[in-house]
């Protein structure tokens, strides 16, 4: 996992991870915060272990309970991997839209962001889904599976 030292001052992430858990009548406590921060500073879905890693001051099940109620008030997006692990990221809203290259032998996932023709053939895609099944699609996934560098 690589992590980005460099604050993020394009969007006040914190002033809306603080809005979502007060939805949720949840407060947005500084062990939630420090999570946030590494979630935002890693450059791909990280494991609880990653987390613990990389600096993560909570023991490992405050660690998992603090990730359920922020993947509940929609701050922190859940992934299940090939080998049964999850990991955890920012949703999209308090991050970028991207997509997931997924190693079939370790289970590691990366982000991917695509071209903007890739993603218009996605939306048109969903067009043709919404014809054909009367669907309305909301957004989009797309996971690629395949064997990473480090597995070839």
């Amino acid at each position: 996992m690589s992590i980005d030292t460099t604050p993020d001052t394009s969007t006040d992430v914190h002033a809306i991870v603080d809005e979502q858990l007060r939805r949720t009548r949840q407060r947005y406590t500084l062990g939630r915060r420090q999570l946030v921060e590494l979630l935002q500073s890693s450059d791909r879905p990280v494991t609880i272990p990653e987390l613990l890693e990389h600096g993560a001051v909570q023991s490992q099940s405050s660690l998992y309970r603090n990730l359920a109620i922020l993947e509940q008030c929609g701050a922190v997006h859940r992934i299940a991997s090939t080998d049964d692990v999850a990991r955890y990221e920012l949703t999209e809203e308090l991050s970028e839209h991207h997509h997931h290259v997924v190693c079939a032998i370790c289970g590691r996932i990366d982000d991917v962001v695509l071209a903007p023709a890739i993603e218009r053939a996605l939306a048109e895609a969903a067009q043709e889904a919404k014809d054909q099944r009367d669907f309305d699609v909301d957004s989009h996934r797309l996971e690629l599976v395949g064997t990473c560098a480090s597995c070839s």
